[in-house]
């Protein structure tokens, strides 16, 4: 999957144990548009991580939408994932670059930093994510973001802005319309009752606001 699009809406896998749960939430969310998919699981022993992995690479081949493994870095060369995603304490970028190739996506968090994200852009990143816009039930600990600092990131660098933390449906579209080019959602989308219609609802936000 050769440098693919940055935009629209980026899910982010729950921590689940049922792998079986894990790929049918999954594939809800593919069917109802959205463009990445990231598998972050930071509780799981090796052997689990690895099973997910794949199975969840497998499903994003069928849709033909890229799978980004948050964190590890050996897991995402093992299975031939379609990207990484890095914090502060994760992977450099360019040694992450220099070990998957350069047909990869590897993204960084860069919090509340702008800063840190002319860093990330310089050493490679394909896009940076900043948040947490609201308050996140996924990382409780997280810095705030306010809308101006997008557009001030906007005018210092090139590469897609990804908003994260706390999104909701209800709050998206403050976040795409301050100039991020994707959103990234887990709780709003993954706890949802009918996850498909959710993740149509947010990929359809972008439609209107582009």
């Amino acid at each position: 999957m050769r440098n693919p699009k940055i935009n629209g809406l980026y899910a982010i896998t729950p921590e689940l144990e049922n792998t079986n749960h894990l790929l049918d939430k999954a594939r809800q969310v593919l069917e109802g548009g959205a463009q990445l998919l990231q598998y972050r699981n930071k509780s799981a022993n090796r052997i689990l991580l690895k099973e997910q992995a794949r199975l969840l690479l497998q499903l994003c081949r069928e849709f033909g939408i890229p799978l980004v493994i948050n964190d590890y870095l050996d897991l995402a060369i093992e299975i031939d994932a379609d990207g990484l995603h890095v914090g502060q304490q994760d992977a450099s970028i360019s040694n992450a670059k220099n070990q998957l190739g350069c047909n990869k996506i590897v993204g960084a968090s860069c919090y509340n930093n702008l800063d840190l994200a002319l860093q990330a852009e310089k050493e490679g990143a394909d896009y940076v994510a900043f948040g947490a816009f609201f308050p996140s039930l996924t990382k409780p600990n997280t810095v705030p973001v306010t809308v101006s600092l997008i557009g001030e990131a906007k005018k210092k660098i090139t590469v897609p802005i990804v908003g994260i933390g706390g999104i909701r449906l209800t709050n998206a579209k403050t976040v795409i319309q301050s100039g991020c080019a994707a959103i990234a959602v887990c709780n709003d989308l993954f706890q949802s009752e009918n996850i498909k219609i959710k993740a149509a609802q947010y990929a359809q936000l972008f439609a209107e606001t582009n």
